[in-house]
This record gives structure tokens, sequence and C-alpha cells, in this order.
């Protein structure tokens, strides 16, 4: 790559600040899906109580949105590398806005996961995208700490979005004004994506549409950087998207470690962000204070993101996240071993919370890093799209396992070792950290 090939210049130089605004957003996207995801974990107590409905049952709508991120990832992550990341997450919001304001409206269970599972399209891609902008806009020393911290809105989105939520429903008692709510505040992205976050270079330059060159030049003069006269060579022809490339002679391995390792902590993740209110419902707490718990499980989170995003600049960002997976397997064990009030059980989430989801964090800034520009969104949604199977897997296996008569003890130790099984996946790639091309 030349010296001034642009993506050579955003990588060197220190970032602007409409780099720092456009990582901002998709932080803040990212913050937008946390919420959206756990909108169903909040409202569950309610739906559960209006419609009668068990544990395994409830498990299966907690997980229809997850299953609906993981086709969302492959499919609209995929779109992301073929029109590019703008229209791609313009397109996933809409499609969140529509599913939540019908999820709503739902009257019954399959209703309701129908919609989830439309909204999970949206968030599922939306990812892959906001993944993707946040590494082609960063350069090369803030990279790791940016799509870490990105990674970090997720809980932050949660907390908030928590907090507004428990709210609503102490003021309203109805699980559907969580769900309206989210509508209304995933709508008013949709003006500010459009006047704040323009295509990437990157993608710009590995595609070249019409009107490329000024669309580039559009955002180096608003970065405070020269034009281009022309732009630089191809570093490579083209070719035509096939999910092959991810399986070709030396990347086949990382793709599939990947896959594993994200699928498997997902796993555990999932089941411990979805059932902690059904839980503490079924404690004897109220629906709000269960939504309380869940909201310190992700003030953990957040934490446990910004912790791994510093770190990131003096520690390398793979062992950062196998140390995380191996202590939020031993949380996860322990949060089922016998607390029983709102206070050691909010404790015990919010550690949980911090190792699981800094972990997580971390594994977005691996994954960015693994692919080539021209197959980042795709790479990233591939991944993130078969992992959500590890997703969706989780609350379904968890609720299986209640309905069955297995104890929180039992269903807690054996989730905690999906995450353990991801950091040993993650330990046998030979990661090596690529250039942002």
């Amino acid at each position: 790559m030349s010296e001034l090939d642009p993506r050579a210049i955003i990588a060197r130089e220190p970032m602007h600040f409409r780099q720092i605004v456009a990582i901002a957003i998709a932080t803040a996207l990212n913050a937008l899906d946390g919420f959206d995801v756990l909108s169903i974990s909040f409202a569950a107590p309610g739906i559960a109580k209006d419609w009668g409905i068990d544990r395994a049952a409830l498990g299966l709508v907690l997980s229809m949105e997850l299953i609906g991120m993981g086709i969302g990832a492959l499919i609209l992550g995929a779109m992301a590398d073929r029109i590019g990341r703008r229209p791609t997450i313009l397109s996933c919001l809409v499609i969140m806005v529509s599913g939540m304001f019908l999820a709503s409206t739902a009257q019954t269970v399959t209703i309701l996961s129908a919609f989830r599972l439309f909204t999970g399209l949206g968030i599922g891609g939306m990812l892959a995208a906001t993944n993707a902008i946040v590494a082609e806009c960063s350069n090369a020393r803030r990279r790791n700490l940016a799509v870490a911290i990105m990674a970090g809105g997720y809980p932050m989105g949660a907390i908030v979005g928590g907090s507004i939520a428990s709210l609503l429903l102490g003021a309203t008692g109805r699980w559907q004004s969580v769900f309206e709510f989210g509508a209304v505040l995933t709508a008013c992205f949709i003006p500010i994506v459009l006047w704040l976050v323009p295509e990437t270079i990157a993608f710009l330059l590995h595609k070249r549409p019409a009107g490329a060159l000024a669309k580039i030049n559009r955002t180096m003069v608003r970065q405070g950087r020269a034009p281009l006269d022309v732009l630089p060579p191809r570093d490579e022809a083209p070719q035509r998207f096939s999910f092959g490339q991810f399986f070709a002679p030396g990347i086949a391995s990382v793709t599939l470690l990947l896959i594993l390792a994200y699928f498997a902590h997902m796993m555990t993740f999932y089941f411990l962000v979805k059932w902690i209110p059904k839980i503490v419902v079924d404690m004897g707490f109220a629906a709000a204070s269960a939504g309380g718990v869940l909201v310190w499980a992700n003030v953990g989170g957040a934490s446990g993101s910004i912790v791994l995003s510093l770190l990131t600049q003096k520690v390398g960002v793979r062992p950062l996240v196998i140390g995380a997976m191996i202590c939020g397997a031993v949380v996860v064990a322990i949060f089922g071993q016998g607390f029983t009030t709102l206070a050691s059980l909010s404790l015990i989430a919010c550690i949980g919370g911090f190792f699981t989801n800094g972990a997580t964090a971390g594994l977005y800034a691996v994954i960015a890093q693994s692919f080539p520009a021209s197959l980042r969104a795709g790479g990233t949604g591939l991944v993130i799209g078969i992992g959500r199977a590890g997703a969706a897997l989780g609350p379904i296996a968890a609720g299986l396992l209640f309905a069955g008569g297995a104890s929180l003890s039992l269903v807690a130790l054996l989730m905690g070792c999906g995450t353990l099984l991801g950091g040993i996946a993650l330990s046998l790639v030979r990661y090596r950290e690529n250039s942002i091309a």
C-alpha cells in the first residue's frame, strides 16, 4: 500500500474529530442493539404472567431475535461488503424500528416470536456493519481500543435502556411499553446516520462505485486532509463474493476457530443476560427488581469492556480475551450456587458481566483484524451469524434444562462451560494482526 494511499494516511495519522464522531455513533448504534436485544428479557416476566407460558416456551421466545441476528449477520453482513456499510446500517435501522413496533402489538407467542426474529435480522446486520466501520475509521494505534469501545456500547445500551425499561414497567405495568420505547429510540438514529456517517474510504477504494473519487475527497477534506487527484492503483481485482473465500488455504483455520470461540462464548453470555430477570422473579422478587439485577450485569459488562479496551494498549488482545473467558466461566458457574438476596445476585451478575462482556468486546477486535477490507463485514457476519446459533442455543438449552427439573446450580455450571470452550478455541487461533486494507 502506497504511503499516499488514504488508507495508509488514516492508519498512521492521529484521528480527526469526524473519525471520532463516526466511531461514537457506531458505539451508540451498538448500544441501541444492546437495548433491543435485551428488551425481551425485561419484558419476559410480564409476558410469562400475561400469557401463562412455561420456561421451555419462554426460552424459545427469548432466543428468536438471536436466531434472526445470526441470519441477519450472514446475509446483511455480506451485503455491507457489496453495497456499503452506510446503506446497510440504514436498512437495518428500518428493520429494527418496524420489528420493535410490531412486537408491541403481538397477541400470541407465535406472532411475538416472528416479530422478534424479524427484529434480529436488523440487529445482526448492524453489528457486522458497525464493526467494519470502526475498524476502517480508526488509525492503527487506536484500532483495538476503538473496536473494544464500540463493543462496550452494548452493555451501556442495556444499562440506560434497561433503567428506563424498569421505570416504564413500574409506571405502566405493560411489557409492551418496553418495545414502544425501543421503536421510537431506534427511529431517532436514522437522521443521525444520514447526517454524520459517510461511507468508509476503505470500502470505496475497494469497490470503486460511481463517484468514488468525489466521495473519498469529500471525506478527506472534512477530515482536514488533502484531496486526491486520482484514485490509487487497486491492491487486487474485486472478486465475486463467495463464502468459500473464508475457507481458502491460510484463512480457513482462523475462520473455523473464531466461529467456534464465538459460538461457545455466546451460549454462556446469553444464558446469563437472557435468564437473569426470570430467575430473579422466580425467587420471589418483583419484575422491576429483576430488571435491576440485569442492569447491574450490564454495568459490569460496560466496565469489563472499558478495562479491556485500555489494557489492549499495553497487552495483546487475544490473551486478554482468553483470560476473561476463563474467569467468566468460573463466575457464571458460581452465579447458580445459592445466592438469594438482591444485593448478592446483583454483585455476582455484575462480576459475570464484567468478564463475559469484556471477552465479547475483545473478540470483536480479533475478528475485525482477521479479515481484509474486501471480506471484513462479510467475515464478521459469518463468524457472528454462525456464532449466534450458540447465542440462541444458550437460552433454549437452559429453558429445557429448567423444564426438565434441573437446578439453577447445575444449569449455571453447564452453561459456564461454553465460554471455557471458547477460550480454548481462541488459544488455538494462529492470530496475526492484519492492516486495515
